[in-house]
This record gives structure tokens, C-alpha cells and sequence, in this order.
């Protein structure tokens, strides 16, 4: 799959496990992200995916890098609509 694919189907993912924020952007936990079934299947490597996307723009979170466990309460924001 090309990282652009991947990005679009993040996208997908974060506005279905999502719910609007305090600022009106959809926004999801990594736990959520990272623990849901569907996303296990759909992405071989979440946390590339979400990197490629926070470098194109696409989503926003805390910090460099997000690991299971540590990081499952950071909100994943969702930038454009």
C-alpha cells in the first residue's frame, strides 16, 4: 500500500472511532486507535501511519512518537474535514 492510501484510510478510521472536541475537530484516543480490531487489520503499522500523516499535516498529536500503553490517552486530532 502507498502512504497516501494508508493516510486516507487514517482519515476514515479517526472520523469513525471519533467525536468532535472542545474545538469543534474530530479528535480519538491512540488506545482506541491502536486497540480497535478493524485498524489492526487495516494498518501493518499504525504508528507509521500516523507520523507520515502528523508530517503531512493531515492529524496532530503530543510528542515525536506514540507507543501502546504509554500513550493511549493522547488525542489524535483530526486537522481537515
Amino acid at each position: 500500500m502507498n502512504v497516501e492510501h494508508e493516510v486516507t484510510l487514517l482519515v476514515d478510521e479517526i472520523r469513525r472511532l471519533g467525536s468532535k472536541n472542545a474545538d469543534g475537530k474530530i479528535s480519538v484516543k491512540f488506545g482506541v486507535l491502536f486497540n480497535d480490531d478493524q485498524c489492526a487489520n487495516l494498518f501493518e503499522a499504525l504508528v507509521g501511519t500516523l507520523k507520515a500523516a502528523k508530517r503531512k499535516k493531515v492529524i496532530a498529536f503530543e510528542g515525536e512518537l506514540l507507543l501502546q500503553g504509554v500513550h493511549d490517552n493522547v488525542d489524535v486530532i483530526l486537522l481537515q474535514d
